[in-house]
């Protein structure tokens, strides 16, 4: 019999515990240990691998002028073909989407508590792993693969699937993943051959890098960000929110005060370092991280 992912976790967390003294009899142990295993079932039965095509550059005009005059014929640079993890709610739909881009450290470091969460709230959730069909399981220097083209090629499948409203896509980044903060900043189409109709209608990011980012953004933005970050540092969003000055889609940011980078993340721990940057969990800024994170996106999908 082949168990969901997260059951195996699951087991493999509770034997390690299993091993120390406790205070439960080994029956009341079983039993707890059944009901959570029965409750992973029914929210994995919904997941599945899947996997994306390419997403193919838009070629500029000076590219196609100079290879008409060759003689020739340019096409635009095509993408990497990647997999993600897709979450469904109950029900037919149709459904709003979250797209969620998780930080250098892949997949394995908390990459399925957000979809979880978000699926709960009624969204199919798809988190794209950008890491595994480029060989990779961890990405933290400056030259990490374009997680921008990873988030428009996970909007294009989406945009393909029956059951979900094409109208109602955000994208959710974590740290590096959050740096998609730039989708604010330009529109899909401007990029790739995309449809113009296509299109993220909200972004969420955490910890992210706000250095890249335009002052005036397509989209609605939320950014949430620890006061310590010596990562991304929190002053570069502050100053952007200055300079931006009103124009363009809104952008709310919350600097949460006395935070490090994965303020977010309970599986950090305190006083990680990794790599080379100070990580620390703060419950208190995590739950109400979680809470704006969900009364935007229904303010931005279900309104």
């Amino acid at each position: 019999m082949t168990y969901p992912i997260a059951i195996l976790s699951f087991l493999d967390r509770r034997a390690n515990s299993l091993r120390k003294p406790i205070d439960l009899d080994l029956s009341c142990a079983a039993a707890l240990l059944l009901v959570a295993t029965l409750a992973l079932v029914s929210r994995a039965v919904a997941e599945e691998l899947v996997k994306f095509d390419s997403v193919t550059s838009r070629v500029g005009q000076l590219q196609q002028r100079l290879a008409r005059e060759r003689g020739e014929t340019v096409k635009g640079a095509q993408g990497v073909s990647i997999e993600g993890l897709l979450s469904k709610p109950e029900g037919a739909g149709s459904f709003p989407a979250v797209i969620l881009l998780r930080g250098c450290g892949g997949m394995e470091a908390g990459g399925r508590l957000g979809a979880e969460r978000i699926t709960d709230w009624g969204y199919v959730a798809l988190t794209v792993d950008s890491f595994a069909t480029r060989g990779i399981k961890k990405w933290c220097t400056p030259s990490s693969p374009d997680r921008k083209a990873d988030a428009i090629v996970a909007l294009l499948y989406l945009s393909k699937l029956p059951i979900l409203d094409p109208e109602r896509f955000a994208i959710v980044g974590y740290s590096q993943g959050g740096g998609v903060t730039q989708i604010a900043s330009t529109s899909p189409v401007d990029l790739f051959g995309m449809p113009d109709e296509l299109k993220f209608k909200a972004v969420v990011a955490f910890n992210p890098s706000c250095s890249t980012a335009a002052d005036q953004l397509s989209i609605p933005a939320l950014v949430l960000i620890g006061e310590f970050d010596d990562r991304a540092p929190a002053k570069e969003c502050e100053r952007l929110m200055k300079q931006r000055t009103g124009r363009g889609a809104p952008m709310k940011l919350i600097v949460y005060p006395g935070a490090y980078q994965d303020f977010d993340a309970p599986d950090v721990g305190n006083g990680e370092r990794f790599p080379g940057h100070f990580l620390n969990y703060e419950p208190k800024a995590a739950q109400q991280s979680t809470s704006e994170m969900r009364n935007f996106l229904e303010q931005q999908l279900l309104r």
